[in-house]
């Protein structure tokens, strides 16, 4: 039995969807641990979070790059520049931000400030458990629904449009989607998650549910300093 997980960060800590097989069950995990705790060495598992940080150069990410470059002209503004593994390390943002420039040649934006606590919870997960890194992969929502659709969103996930248009691209997909986030929204929402979380989570889990149709920016893997694989996974139909 495939088991297939999708994960966004959240207020509570992470939101995530895990499928077991045709069984699907949600919940809100404060450590990420907790989410990967048992899951099988060949389950699938897709995190909107970096993975893999670099530690000198100008140049960003080519997952990042190709990510943008493929969510234009409406949706590249989602893709965060990541901010490099030194700068991940510091507790302020002031200081962050300017080892980021420092190093980057970028300052860290207050987007990408935000999710840092998280950032290094996975990067300190993943080089501590290495084992984890066959099963983890890092995906972007925004991405996942690209591919989908065939194209970016038009509208702003936050909006009412933009749930409206990412809950018809689901159910064309998967006819359980809008029952299963009802019922999320229902337990958690307003309270732990917000509904664009509970949203981005439950595309990730999808895509984690068929690997075969899985693509990848870049193509070709590349790795940093401490060989985690920086690459986003995608889908399409």
């Amino acid at each position: 039995m495939t088991v297939a997980i999708g994960i966004d960060g959240c207020k509570g800590g992470w939101f995530f969807f895990r499928f077991d097989g045709d069984t699907g069950t949600f919940g809100v995990a404060s450590d990420i641990t907790e989410v990967l705790e048992g899951v099988p060495p060949d389950a699938h598992v897709l995190i909107d979070i970096p993975i893999g940080l670099k530690e000198r150069g100008k140049v960003e990410r080519e997952c990042d790059v190709e990510a943008r470059a493929l969510l234009r002209p409406s949706r590249h503004s989602s893709v965060f520049s990541a901010p490099c593994r030194q700068a991940s390390q510091l507790d302020d943002y002031e200081s962050a931000s300017k080892k980021n420039k420092k190093i980057t040649g970028r300052s860290l934006s207050r987007q990408c400030w935000g999710i840092v606590p998280k950032i290094r919870e996975v990067d300190e997960l993943l080089r501590a458990r290495n084992r984890i890194g066959g099963t983890l992969w890092e995906a972007h929502p925004e991405l996942v629904f690209r591919g989908l659709a065939g194209g970016p969103m038009s509208a702003n996930k936050k909006s009412r449009e933009g749930f409206a248009e990412r809950m018809t691209i689901l159910q064309i997909f998967e006819p359980d989607a809008k029952t299963y986030i009802a019922a999320a929204f229902l337990a958690h929402g307003g309270f732990d998650a917000g509904r664009d979380d509970i949203v981005d989570a439950y595309v990730l889990a999808l895509c984690a549910k068929h690997p075969g149709r899985w693509r990848r920016v870049p193509e070709v893997p590349v790795t940093d300093p401490k060989g985690l694989v920086m690459q986003m996974v995608y889908m399409q139909p």
